[in-house]
């Protein structure tokens, strides 16, 4: 049975009272008590589907571990709201049970305060089956989970793994009024899916599905094939590339809210290839000409206000991809899960841990 794992043990690593980060505040809970939480993470640590290089299964753990010691204070909204981990999807047979049982965070000792490196898990495949059955049948699991997560009264953050997995955690919100996605990313992602489902294939699957509206933020030249460039047209899509968002984010944001016209839900996805390589240089495919790291927390910043925004994912963050020890890519994903969460509205919770105030998630 597909299920959620806890997978880390959260610490705050600064030694300073006043020093509240992440690792201090994010709780473990279970799906059934995701609705005590403004918002909850889900890792998926997959990356069978991805077209070139792996790494990508990594990256939950490795998002975790700098999130744990990101301060949780923004200038203009304050600390972020209450967040709770489910931790990461599992499969549930024998064999993904035993890879997911030699992974799960060990002790690793003191803690690194620069890192933010509390338990951290092991940088083995993460795929964890044995690679047998299809990238379909994968969603169709992953999917299970998911539609528990978005019925859940909290904000859903999807922690990647590969592109793939956008599929099963934007498809849930078809079931009820129209959506729009606004996909942070150097590439479009509607290839035609073939045989079987790709990283590359993601946004096509949701047309199929009944996606209603798409905006590509971050698009690089040369890296998408006139075909794909005509589809998104045809299916009335927006394509913003970095270009225009190096003249004015905001604009940029204007242009992908305006292509989402009044559709009654928004998903969020950033796929940190949309960065330019020397921001993330830990991604399957890392080129030059991106968006900066401050370009993309200014419009996440944006867009996290939203009050149709019903779901957010980081994807593609392939810790081992990158050289040295700066960690850049993880740093920079981190980052943009701290960004969004500061725009969204903070519900007041009481005693009993019920919402007293709006709703921050789910697919009502």
């Amino acid at each position: 049975m597909t299920d959620c794992r806890p997978t880390f043990d959260w610490m705050g690593p600064s030694n300073d009272s006043n020093d509240e980060q992440f690792g201090h505040v994010v709780e473990l809970a279970s799906i059934d008590d995701a609705d005590r939480f403004d918002a909850v993470l889900v890792g998926e640590p997959f990356d069978r589907a991805v077209i070139g290089r792996k790494g990508a299964s990594e990256g939950p753990a490795a998002l975790r571990q700098h999130l744990a010691g990101t301060k949780t204070h923004h200038f203009d909204a304050g600390p972020v709201g209450s967040v709770a981990d489910l931790g990461d999807v599992t499969l549930g047979d024998s064999e993904a049970q035993r890879a997911s049982d030699s992974r799960v965070a060990r002790d690793e000792g003191p803690s690194d305060h620069a890192s933010g490196q509390g338990r951290e898990q092991t940088a083995e495949p993460r795929d964890g089956e044995d690679g047998s059955g299809s990238v379909a049948d994968l969603q169709e699991r992953v999917r299970t989970i998911t539609e528990k997560v978005h019925d859940a009264d909290a904000f859903p953050v999807f922690l990647g793994g590969d592109n793939s997995m956008t599929f099963p955690n934007a498809a849930p919100l078809l079931e009820e009024g129209t959506l729009g996605v606004v996909n942070f990313d150097a590439h479009l992602d509607v290839r035609e899916v073939g045989d079987d489902a790709t990283s590359g294939t993601p946004y096509r699957q949701l047309y199929e599905a009944g996606l209603d509206a798409y905006a590509c933020v971050g698009a690089r030249h040369f890296e998408t094939s006139t075909a794909y460039a005509e589809y998104v047209r045809e299916q009335g899509g927006e394509v913003v590339t970095a270009e225009e968002v190096g003249d004015d984010e905001v604009k940029a944001i204007d242009r992908a809210r305006d292509a989402l016209g009044d559709v009654d839900r928004l998903y969020v996805s950033v796929d940190l290839d949309v960065l330019d390589a020397a921001f993330a240089p830990g991604v399957s495919a890392p080129t030059p000409g991106g968006v900066s790291t401050r370009e993309l927390f200014r419009m996440l910043r944006l867009l996290g206000a939203e009050n149709r925004l019903a779901g957010f994912e980081v994807v593609e963050c392939a810790p081992s991809l990158e050289s040295g020890s700066a960690n850049l890519t993880a740093k920079a994903g981190a980052r943009a899960v701290a960004h969004l969460l500061s725009a969204r509205p903070k519900s007041e919770r009481d005693e009993s841990g019920g919402t007293a105030g709006p709703a921050a998630g789910g697919r009502r």
